[in-house]
């Protein structure tokens, strides 16, 4: 069919791949920073757009028949009755929301009335939860909000040369906290209780549907939020589960339908697909390994590996409770972490290492236990971030987890998704593809690794895990 383009605005760069229709090879790549120091928590949204023109220099775009949209998510772009931004695009998961969050889950009833109303409990990070800041910090800004757009959003209306209509995916729109997953509708009461009042919503168009074409005859596909892009570039399918290894962790599964989740741990999200993504989310993964490195006098996470593999699983019977910054899965927002089994033979450095790692690993087996009580087919589980290529990681997460564990070589995979859309969206538009059916892409070169004899002693060290959480905090962990 020819050729098409998927950029991704992440929080800090903009980077962009051009790709084979067919196949979903990469053929060219661009990259850009954001024109912005650090990492703030406002940002001018045409920071976006120049990132975006510089990327695309030198002619990467030639020949490209659709363009994809993948960006952060979270991000939220107030604009006025005439399309201009109101004050700059707040964007990440900025901890000045905290207190709107908690507003926002007492003024409906509860986190209960909140899962059941749009599928997930606010967040500080959530646009429901940023325009309930808005509303108390600045009035006059939200008083003249008249347009809600999300960063992909804002950028498909930009490159579509900002028509009348306004368009999201459902993927996105499931993160806003005022759209349901569950119904695939709006709840503009949510928009009013955060906010004050009224605002105009972005139309939500299906997997494979267009936004537009650009006056040049571009196709722009939907959009969508980086999660679900990545998603979607990675190819996961039913019984497919992604273990993401940040600061802090998510796991997170495709299913058929939307888990009403009633103690909220729950995120019920779409995808890119028409599917959902169930997203359980956890406070503390890698900087609890940076946490023991630091105290061990270690310089990196590679050196604390290679100590921690110089013991032996279960750690010699030392324990760590990785809440170090409180916790969300169990629900123990303030609780800190615990260190247990401390015996003469177990106090040393390489059994501390193990246990920070088993520690990780088991907190984010929890989570994953969350899905699986919930009847969600865990067949393979994806692990994503820096710290999945570290030996001691990748020791230990198969028998932990019970599962197969794969570990994708690094891509841009929520470029890719988002070129895969376009594809999708443009193969429709020709009447060469199902619009229920994504275009067939080569998965992601991979490690794949068995749980094989390791299961059980995998298993035996999750009780130990299990014991001590229970003893420390019992019955907060109910999945």
């Amino acid at each position: 069919m020819g050729i098409v383009a998927g950029l991704d605005s992440s929080p800090d760069f903009t980077r962009i791949v051009v790709c084979d229709t067919d196949t979903g090879a990469v053929l060219r790549q661009g990259y850009a920073p954001h024109p912005v120091e650090g990492r703030p928590s406002d940002i001018d949204p045409q920071a976006w757009l120049l990132s975006l023109g510089e990327a695309a220099g030198g002619g990467l775009l030639e020949g490209v028949q659709a363009i994809g949209v993948s960006a952060q998510q979270n991000a939220v772009v107030p604009l006025d009755a005439q399309g201009n931004t109101v004050r700059p695009a707040l964007v990440g998961g900025d901890k000045r929301a905290q207190v709107a969050a908690a507003d926002l889950v007492d003024a409906l009833g509860g986190r209960e009335a909140w899962a059941q109303a749009v599928g997930c409990v606010p967040q500080a990070a959530q646009p429901v939860t940023k325009l309930r800041w808005l509303a108390k910090n600045e009035p006059e800004n939200a008083q003249r909000t008249a347009v809600l757009l999300q960063a992909h959003d804002w950028l498909v209306w930009q490159l579509l040369g900002r028509p009348l209509r306004r368009t999201t995916d459902r993927g996105g729109a499931s993160g806003t906290g005022y759209w349901s997953a569950a119904t695939g509708a709006y709840r503009p009461d949510l928009v009013e209780l955060a906010l004050g009042h009224q605002a105009v919503l972005p139309e939500v168009i299906g997997p494979s549907e267009a936004a537009g074409t650009t006056p040049e005859g571009l196709l722009i596909s939907a959009g969508t939020g980086e999660t679900m892009a990545a998603a979607f570039g990675l190819g996961l399918g039913l019984g497919d589960v992604v273990v993401s290894l940040g600061a802090s962790g998510s796991v997170m599964a495709v299913h058929p339908e939307a888990l009403a989740d009633h103690s909220g741990m729950i995120t019920s999200l779409a995808d890119a697909t028409g599917m959902y993504l169930p997203v359980v989310t956890t406070l503390n993964a890698v900087r609890a390994l940076r946490g023991t490195a630091e105290l061990l006098g270690l310089p990196d996470l590679e050196s604390l590996s290679d100590l921690a593999m110089k013991s032996t699983p279960g750690a010699h019977g030392l324990v760590l409770l990785p809440y170090l910054e409180g916790e969300r899965t169990p629900n123990l927002p303030h609780t800190a972490g615990t260190l247990a089994g401390l015996r003469r033979e177990s106090m040393k450095p390489e059994h501390l290492a193990r246990a920070a790692f088993e520690g990780m690993l088991c907190g984010l087996a929890d989570a994953l236990d969350v899905l699986r009580g919930r009847g969600v087919e865990v067949r393979r589980i994806f692990l994503l971030g820096a710290a999945a290529e570290l030996p001691a990681v990748q020791a230990s997460a198969p028998s932990l987890f019970g599962a197969q564990v794969v570990v994708p070589q690094p891509a841009d995979y929520a470029a890719i998704g988002a070129a895969r859309q376009a594809a999708w969206a443009l193969g429709v538009s020709q009447g060469g593809l199902d619009p229920r059916t994504p275009p067939a892409w080569q998965g992601a070169a991979a490690q794949v690794l068995e749980p094989g004899e390791e299961l059980a002693v995998g298993q035996a060290v999750r009780q130990q895990f299990t014991a001590v959480r229970e003893q420390t905090h019992p019955g907060a962990f109910r999945p």
